[in-house]
């Protein structure tokens, strides 16, 4: 139906004065609406005191026992290991399965968001027979603890997991959100502790984005930098409110804050109460940061960006670098996310290894996924996404550490199947990182946030020599928590509550009356159509305000530091002679590195005899037409089984035997085929490798040419 035929239908409707029964319809049902609507405002209201009377326990839909409580280490922190406890029959864990670790983010609200549906990681970890660990924490921080003790913590909780299961592999441990930096930061200074890291939505790069699009990277520039995290801290007795970063995250789509989650819920209050509360009831909590902490996180990745380069510093002025990253990371992104977009999740991986071949060099794996639409929280909360996107992620966790070095996308299809679509064909793509920088509108704006952090610090350092003192010399615990108690985001919750606003007393009793009389309006009644237009241009409205602001905040930005006056201040390194021969030392050390580690791998191509040959034919018959299928990487798995010569190697060994023949590969393919003749000596060794290759081949059930032909020239060099 279209508008013309909608205003149609109303001015008929006027003439022929049934307009009238349709208004009473409406307003009787508008009337029941309203006092439903209120009522779970109630209820929004008293859940928010209930989850604090319950010191804000996570919201995980599953029972857990606890581990290792963090306050009681060594380096106390508030955080704790806690195991998640299957309860259903058709959920039977393995303890000799890879364990996995799933960490929710610190970020203002509190943890098991990721775990607040039967549908979600824990679920989908828990089906696949995996023991599932969790790390939630609480919500005031052991006074003293910095970020560097949180680290340490989780060292000490994967290190435990570990222990529990001596016969598993080295622990998976999936970070959401802001989690996802922590754990890289964990991994890059022990990767000797995990095993397989998966980001979902994590930030890594906070200077990338593209112009008119990611806004949010700018706010930092707009504000002055650090400083205001030192105000908010100090005024905040020492502690920064949670609440104050999820209004920075409110603040991103103010339609849907201020509009459109609460007209859903008055429009749809029939079946979306339960919905809507359930959810609330992780968004009402806010949890605390001490002082150095946030100060750590905005200094070093909001303002500063020092994670991708390799220049953040822990403790006793360790850096961490994220090259020393030596297990698969798994990369999870959204085009939808205005949060952490694509690029923000992706571009390290370009800032760090600076060449494809270096990233090889370094025998790492790299797996990224960007979802097309699904927004931040869906990354790791939505049900669709756990059935399909998690669900291959965590059933493939063991797989990807047998793909060869290098960058990969992993690709999800749809297979058919009698009763449907209930199944799907994953393969992994080799890209390069031209596909990642497509991503972005280039790296050039990123330049203007060095000035940013230089003068973030300024702003700092004038802030706590002049204005700190005063600040904490009128600051109490008092003045602190009165604060906290009128930040909007706690008032808008509680002035409902019927334990502080008296008036919502009588909801309750109005509720009850409103379902048992219950009349809805028609669907095709016009004054709920002129309702879903007011609806729309309030939508239109407040998101035509954000544009708005949002490029005001962008052209403000550009303006003050992309002009001549700041480049000045901070020209570009390449201007810089000096700069320009450090670039050069570094290009020859990167050449030196290079060729040391190609001589390295030509030396070791004779090396071995029919483990390492049999190795080397399957991973080039499984890269041969540039696509590795999962049923390839099983096939590894089935050979590593039925072979006499693997049966003493243990998966580590077998999986390092991979790698290394793949880097043979790599580094002259032509040559390491031609001295498959120097490992498989025997006419019997050369028959059963090709039998394994043909195996390989016809893994995937297709039988594609490049393989054929490859196969065929094996066949050649070994006279066979």
């Amino acid at each position: 139906m279209t508008e013309n035929d909608t205003a149609q239908e109303w001015a008929a409707g006027l003439t022929d004065m049934s307009w009238i029964n349709d208004a009473f319809d409406y307003t009787c049902d508008t009337m029941q609406r309203s006092i439903l609507f209120m009522d779970t405002l109630r209820k929004r209201g008293n859940l928010y005191f209930e989850h604090i009377d319950k010191n804000k326990p996570p919201v995980l839909t599953y029972d857990y026992d606890l581990i290792t409580d963090g306050r009681k280490l060594s380096r106390p922190v508030n955080y704790a290991l806690v195991r998640i406890i299957s309860d259903e029959e058709n959920c039977v864990t393995d303890d000799r399965k890879r364990p996995v670790v799933i960490i929710d983010p610190r970020a203002g609200h509190g943890p098991g968001i990721g775990g607040s549906k039967r549908d979600s990681e824990i679920g989908v970890a828990l089906k696949k027979g995996h023991p599932v660990y969790f790390v939630q924490f609480y919500p005031e921080p052991v006074p003293g603890q910095t970020i560097a003790d949180v680290k340490e913590a989780e060292v000490e909780f994967v290190k435990k997991v570990a222990t529990l299961h001596p016969e598993a592999d080295e622990p998976a441990v999936i970070g959401n959100c802001q989690a996802g930096w922590a754990i890289a930061l964990m991994s890059a200074d022990r990767p000797d502790v995990t095993g397989p890291i998966v980001l979902n939505g994590s930030p890594m790069s906070y200077w990338a984005g593209k112009d008119g699009q990611n806004p949010m990277r700018y706010k930092g520039g707009i504000l002055g930098g650090i400083w205001l995290t030192s105000l908010l801290s100090d005024l905040g007795n020492g502690k920064f409110d949670g609440a104050n970063l999820v209004w920075g995250f409110e603040d991103l789509n103010p339609a849907n804050t201020w509009w459109t989650k609460q007209y859903n819920l008055f429009a749809k209050i029939d079946t979306e109460e339960d919905r809507y509360l359930n959810f609330e009831k992780w968004w009402n909590g806010y949890f605390f940061m001490n002082t150095e902490e946030i100060h750590f996180i905005v200094e070093n990745l909001f303002v500063g960006n020092r994670l991708e380069q390799g220049r953040v510093k822990l403790e006793d002025e360790k850096t961490i670098d994220l090259k020393n990253l030596e297990d698969p990371v798994v990369v999870f992104a959204s085009s939808g996310d205005n949060i952490t977009p694509p690029q923000q999740a992706l571009n390290w991986i370009v800032k760090v290894y600076k060449t494809e071949e270096e990233l090889k060099r370094c025998k790492q794996v790299i797996i990224y996924m960007v979802h097309e639409s699904i927004g931040h929280l869906g990354i790791f909360v939505s049900g669709k996404v756990a059935k399909k996107e998690h669900k291959e992620i965590i059933g493939n966790i063991d797989l990807i550490e047998l793909l060869s070095p290098g960058l990969y996308e992993m690709v999800i299809e749809d297979r058919e199947t009698e009763v449907g679509v209930d199944d799907y064909k994953v393969s992994f793509v080799p890209r390069m990182f031209e596909d990642i920088l497509a991503f972005d509108d280039g790296l050039e704006d990123e330049y203007a946030f060095e000035p940013v952090a230089a003068i973030s610090e300024f702003n700092d350092k004038m802030y706590k020599t002049f204005a700190q003192p005063w600040v904490k010399l009128i600051t109490t615990e008092q003045t602190a928590e009165m604060m906290r108690q009128s930040h909007p985001l706690r008032a808008s919750r509680y002035l409902f509550s019927d334990k502080v606003n008296p008036l919502m007393l009588m909801f309750p009793a109005l509720s009850e009356m409103a379902k048992k009389d219950r009349k809805k309006a028609d669907s095709d009644n016009p004054f709920m159509h002129v309702e879903k237009s007011i609806s729309k241009t309030v939508t239109t409205s407040l998101n035509l305000y954000k544009e708005a602001r949002d490029n005001s905040l962008e052209f403000m930005f550009k303006a003050i530091y992309e002009n001549p006056v700041m480049e000045a201040l901070f020209p570009r390194p390449e201007t810089g002679d000096l700069a320009g021969e450090t670039e050069k030392m570094q290009d020859a050390s990167d050449r030196a590195a290079a060729e040391a580690d190609e001589k390295n791998w030509i030396n070791s191509m004779k090396k071995g005899g029919f483990a390492e040959g049999l190795c080397r034919i399957m991973v080039a018959i499984a890269e041969a037409d540039d696509v590795i299928d999962r049923s390839e990487l099983l096939r590894y798995q089935t050979v590593a089984k039925s072979y006499p010569v693997f049966a003493k190697k243990r998966r580590s060994e077998f999986r390092e035997m991979i790698k290394a023949q793949a880097r043979i590969l790599q580094t002259d393919k032509e040559l390491a085929l031609k001295t498959l003749a120097d490992l498989l000596v025997t006419r019997k060794e050369r028959e059963k490798a090709i039998q394994t290759a043909r195996d390989m081949a016809f893994a995937d059930g297709n039988y594609a040419p490049e393989e054929k032909v490859l196969i065929e020239k094996i066949e050649g060099l070994l006279e066979l």
